[in-house]
């Protein structure tokens, strides 16, 4: 989690690519299922999703111990090198290589950010729900952006959430209707 912290910039969207490729393909650590549940909830509770994330791998790995030393490796890198960058913030951005470097960075973050959502997308189950939600979902964002219209990223997570407990229910309602049709016959 040191060296993910460390060397990762963008935030947590851009540490997923790399939490995957660490923990799933090379440490075996998790399964690709479980990382996809595992991005769910870190996305959807409160906090980074980068240290949701390290929390969970911690203690499924080392329990409560390795869910506080994962987080603490995955938040230390930021904090001082954030800390170091404050302290001389001003004369830091005047230098020339400075402001090139945060433009390459700039770009590796799409990269890895767009990487994290084509590999989520891949692994997501094509259910027609899934499918029209995701349609939805990226021409909402995109329209809004081309609008200028304020609409939280906050208020999709809770649509999602909605429709896909109304889902669940009227699937559950079914299959319970199903079967006291079935009792009844007999």
């Amino acid at each position: 989690m040191l060296k993910i912290g460390l060397f990762t910039f963008g935030g947590g969207y851009a540490m997923i690519a790399l939490l995957e490729n660490e923990f799933v393909v090379k440490k075996k650590w998790l399964d690709s299922e479980e990382f996809m549940d595992m991005v769910a909830i870190s996305e959807s509770t409160p906090g980074p999703i980068a240290v949701n994330a390290a929390t969970y791998i911690g203690y499924k790995t080392g329990k409560v111990f390795g869910s506080v030393v994962s987080t603490l490796g995955v938040c230390i890198p930021s904090f001082v090198i954030i800390y170091l960058i404050s302290l001389f913030f001003n004369r830091f951005l005047e230098i020339e290589w400075v402001g090139k470097a945060f433009k390459g960075i700039q770009a590796c973050v799409i990269f890895l950010i767009l990487s994290a959502g084509i590999k989520m997308f891949v692994k997501l189950p094509k259910t027609p729900f899934n499918i029209i939600l995701l349609s939805a979902t990226v021409c909402c964002t995109v329209l809004f952006s081309l609008f200028a219209v304020d609409f939280s990223s906050v208020f999709y997570i809770l649509i999602s959430a909605v429709l896909g407990v109304a889902v669940y229910l009227v699937r559950f309602l079914s299959v319970k209707n199903k079967e006291r049709d079935g009792k009844k016959k007999k």
